[in-house]
């Protein structure tokens, strides 16, 4: 990570989970990281608990262009640009394919796809702007992007997952197309105790029944953003598959 020493990234959905604990890891290994989260006083409190590592709060909902426009200029401008972006916010709504509710199939695509490609938009054109060669571009992907799942209310969360996967090699080639050496990766974890499935709509699937299976912490999918970071850059890990172990899907 010694080259990433004083870079910027940042890391959305910062607030708690996954994001919370890929947002103070970096911050931890040297990097100013900037936390976009629609309750930045989650990361303003986790910010203090790490000075004098560099976390700063910044309010942004993905799913609103409005919002990531005005924060990446807001990096710019306060923090001279983007590095490396990490695409953590996501939404669970469980909703069946025959019956489910349009409201929540929206905000899932509207936050896990387009809300991640808004940010990916804005942080490559930023990138190039400045001539930025080495910078890297990390999706928070799923195992339930691979497969299709046999949980029938988590279809609909499992097409949005696909679609990141489609993403990421698609805007990998297009990097590779423009003659960048900017990279991508995407990292796919399995079950992960975090409170995104508190905040999910849960009918048949709330949470103390879904950890009631093997799962992982989300300091283990910070510890694979670090690995995959601080990977050399003739090296780019394009997918990371991540289960807890005696996981049977």
């Amino acid at each position: 990570m010694q080259r990433w020493q004083g870079r910027v990234a940042v890391v959305t959905g910062a607030s708690a989970g996954i994001g919370a604990a890929i947002a103070a890891s970096l911050a931890k290994a040297g990097m100013v990281v900037v936390g976009f989260a629609r309750r930045p006083e989650l990361v303003e409190e986790q910010a203090k608990a790490l000075a004098p590592a560099r976390l700063v709060a910044r309010q942004c909902d993905v799913s609103q262009e409005a919002d990531v426009k005005a924060s990446f200029a807001w990096v710019r401008a306060a923090l001279g640009g983007v590095d490396v972006l990490v695409n953590n916010a996501g939404v669970i709504n469980e909703s069946r394919l025959s019956d489910g509710d349009l409201d929540g199939w929206r905000h899932m695509m509207d936050v896990n796809v387009l809300g991640l490609s808004l940010c990916t938009r804005e942080a490559v054109t930023d990138m190039k702007a400045r001539g930025v060669n080495d910078g890297h571009i990390i999706h928070i992907n799923s195992v339930a992007g691979h497969v299709v799942s046999n949980r029938p209310g988590f279809l609909m969360y499992s097409a949005s997952k696909h679609a990141v996967t489609a993403l990421a090699e698609g805007i990998r080639k297009e990097l590779v197309a423009d003659g960048t050496r900017i990279r991508v990766s995407s990292i796919s974890p399995g079950l992960v105790k975090s409170d995104i499935f508190s905040y999910g709509n849960m009918k048949e699937l709330t949470p103390d029944k879904m950890f009631g299976e093997d799962y992982m912490e989300p300091q283990d999918i910070a510890d694979a953003v670090v690995y995959v970071l601080g990977t050399p850059e003739r090296v780019q890990i394009q997918e990371l598959i991540i289960k807890p172990t005696g996981a049977k899907y």
